[in-house]
């Protein structure tokens, strides 16, 4: 059977109301009909697990790239992760795409009653001290931290928990508090890896990076956006090493199949850093 289907008429961006919404859960919904895509119908909440990751991921490459045409589409990308997950909840009679956005907008007019209330907030601290203090009144029952995805990668999740227990206090109250800690982890984390105590290293290290992520907070800095800016600065930098081995060398090993002298990978190294910086 073939299916016809409409393309979507767009209006004007000062008209633009979201009425669109309803078209993607209908196409959703032929796709997983007992005659739409056999793909599309053997998928599961876990097998679509690693495309909602794979697609926020790939919203944050284009913000981070400022490309707001990839921007778009990569939001449709994850839109249509929530209308696919919301379906299968449909089918099964748990809920549906509409309980998904009534229970979205009832929590954002709840959460915020500065703008649907009488109660004011003066700036943006106040309205997170606010959310907070909602939140624990409407889940009692849940800690501070549960809320907080224990899937989110490292970095991302210990800022998180940063600042959930700044919120309530439980802070060091400036920049200094925060680097003093740093250097004492660092300098227990010297000390295990004197004593060769594998343990006691790994834990140490892991120490020295959450005291890290608390520095960035406290100046002001997202401290896995820091680490992916750098990890992509040397692979830049690395990437013109290996073409001067390459032009030089043949490739990053020697006729003997040894590496390189690492005198020889510095000058090259030395170089991409000048470039960049001219």
């Amino acid at each position: 059977m073939t299916r016809s289907f409409e393309p979507v008429r767009v209006p004007p961006l000062a008209e633009q109301d979201g009425n669109t919404f309803g078209r993607l859960v209908e196409v959703m919904r032929a796709l997983l009909s007992p005659d739409g895509c056999p793909w599309d119908r053997e998928q599961t909440y876990e097998t679509l697990r690693k495309y909602v990751m794979e697609e926020a991921c790939e919203v944050i490459d284009a913000i981070d790239q400022g490309d707001r045409t990839a921007l778009r589409e990569e939001l449709g990308d994850l839109l249509l992760q929530v209308v696919f997950q919301a379906e299968l909840a449909r089918t099964e009679g748990s809920f549906g795409p509409d309980d998904v956005v009534a229970g979205i907008c009832e929590k954002l007019v709840r959460r915020h009653p500065h703008v649907f209330g009488e109660v004011q907030a003066d700036d943006a601290e106040q309205v997170l001290r606010n959310w907070e203090r909602i939140k624990k009144t409407e889940k009692a029952s849940r800690k501070l931290l549960e809320g907080i995805p224990r899937s989110m990668p490292a970095l991302v999740r210990a800022q998180r928990v940063g600042e959930k227990v700044h919120r309530v206090g439980f802070d060091w109250p400036d920049a200094a508090g925060s680097r003093a800690k740093v250097a004492e982890e660092i300098g227990e984390l010297d000390c295990a890896i004197e004593q060769r105590d594998a343990a006691a290293v790994e834990e140490e290290f892991g120490d020295v990076l959450f005291a890290m992520v608390n520095l960035a907070r406290h100046v002001g800095v997202d401290a896995e956006a820091c680490l992916r800016r750098t990890t992509d600065k040397f692979m830049r930098r690395f990437e013109h090493v290996e073409r001067m081995a390459t032009e030089q060398h043949g490739g990053l090993t020697d006729e003997r199949g040894g590496t390189l002298p690492l005198e020889t990978l510095d000058v090259w190294w030395e170089q991409a850093k000048t470039m960049e910086r001219s």
